[in-house]
This record gives structure tokens, sequence and C-alpha cells, in this order.
């Protein structure tokens, strides 16, 4: 019988790193972009469709998280 996992109070530390292993992957492979394009919308209707429901999920929306504007990806806050 396997051991149960103990690191779950804040999140599964293992799964996390494996999924930030395939995803940095798979961006690596070129692949990404293809995907990208394979699904984009096929019609104006669908297009339509699409931002109908961004429309709406952001309706109920709190907003975009401040930090996510002020501090990009990699940079650090100056002090």
């Amino acid at each position: 019988m396997k051991k149960p996992d103990k690191i779950h109070g804040e999140g599964n530390y293992e799964a996390a790193k494996q999924f930030d292993d395939a995803e940095k992957a798979f961006v690596q492979s070129g692949k990404a972009e293809q995907a990208a394009r394979d699904i984009a919308p096929k019609s104006k209707a669908e297009e339509d469709e699409l931002n109908r429901a961004e429309q709406a999920a952001r309706s109920r929306s709190k907003g975009e998280d401040p930090a996510v504007r002020r501090h990009p990806a990699g940079k650090s806050k100056k002090k």
C-alpha cells in the first residue's frame, strides 16, 4: 500500500512541479503557437459567442488582481 502524501495543506508541490515542467516542455517544443491557432474561432459566429461568454464572465468578476499588473512575471518590485 502506498504511503499517503502529506503535502496538501497549501497544495501538492510534486504535482505542481510536474505540471510546471510539462508546461515548460510544451512551450519549448514549439507546439504552443500551432495549438493556439488550432483553437482559434473558426467563424464569425463562434468568435461572437466567445466574446459574449468572456463579457459575461467579466461582468461577474471583481477585476484583475492589481499585483498582476504591478509585478510582471520575473520582475521584482524596486525599493
